[in-house]
């Protein structure tokens, strides 16, 4: 079982900043137009959405943790750590990778991008098993646990589409993924045409999405993830272009791991309360020595 998961926090995060709050709260406001998603304050201590998943991370026997930040990120040095390597929060190794954007470029490069510079950053990377995930989406101790559990070197989970809790509207955008008989993935289906959504259920029954949280083999994806091309439609380089590349090469060498359960997430400045009452709700401190 693997210790290490990568959390990417170095995106633009243009749809939080262009949203609007529909009960303005000026200081969440702010920040939501200022900090990295991962660090707006979610809770009645003004601790931000990073520490809840950190948490989790840990319960679920995660030890090294990179979070890959923007160039200009201060903030979270504050939060977790000054040093670039081996701050200790709460028991968690914190080591911080830059994402830097490419000269002629305004924002960062995208996912795939995120995941190269940090492997770049940490060689040690590419010879080990890692995780990595979204630092704006609360993923829970069981689908972190479900990653170090499986014994494929490869997987992502497998959300069941019918179990989370965003419009209908929202979820008819998400991508779809195709898996074989035996669970592992064969394509990820982009935009899909709600009625021929149906075509693509499991064994189960069930639609399968992926909202961004994968278990990689350093030695079988460092090849794709830095070598990923450039999606045309949006302009950068995506974790999932790299996935299916490597799927591609290797039929049957990612899993999906499938979970039934909503994902908090952090998109809009309207997701911010909502995440303060799924907090309050789900969340009584944080006992970060049991």
């Amino acid at each position: 079982m693997h210790q290490d998961l990568i959390i990417l926090a170095g995106g633009a995060s243009s749809r939080m900043k262009k949203s609007n709050m529909s009960a303005p709260d000026e200081k969440l406001a702010a920040q939501a137009n200022s900090r990295s998603k991962g660090l707006i304050s979610i809770d009645p201590d003004g601790r931000p959405l990073m520490d809840y998943l950190l948490y989790n991370a840990k319960r679920a026997g995660y030890t090294d943790v990179y979070i890959v930040i923007g160039g200009k990120e201060q903030l979270i040095q504050e939060f977790y750590g000054e040093k670039k390597k081996a701050n200790n929060f709460h028991g968690l190794t914190i080591n911080y990778a830059v994402q830097y954007i490419p000269e002629g470029r305004e924002k960062p490069f995208g996912t795939a991008d995120a995941v190269s510079q940090a492997v770049s950053q940490y060689p040690e990377l590419n010879n080990r098993t890692y995780t990595v995930c979204n630092s704006d989406n609360l993923y829970s101790e069981s689908v972190l646990k479900a990653l170090r559990m499986t014994q494929s070197p490869n997987a992502f989970i497998a959300y069941d589409r019918d179990a989370l809790l965003f419009s209908t509207e929202r979820i008819a955008q998400f991508a779809l993924a195709s898996l074989d008989k035996d669970g592992f993935l064969v394509d990820i289906i982009e935009k899909p045409d709600p009625q021929k959504s149906k075509l693509y259920k499991d064994d189960t029954g069930k639609i399968r999405v992926s909202m961004n949280i994968f278990k990689f083999s350093g030695p079988m994806f460092n090849t794709y993830v830095i070598n990923c091309p450039v999606n045309k439609k949006r302009n950068e380089k995506e974790l999932p272009t790299a996935l299916l590349n490597m799927v591609q090469d290797h039929p049957s060498s990612v899993k999906g791991v499938p979970a039934s359960e909503h994902v908090p997430d952090l998109t809009s400045k309207d997701d911010i309360e909502r995440m303060k009452n799924y907090i309050d709700t789900h969340y009584s401190g944080l006992k970060w020595d049991e």
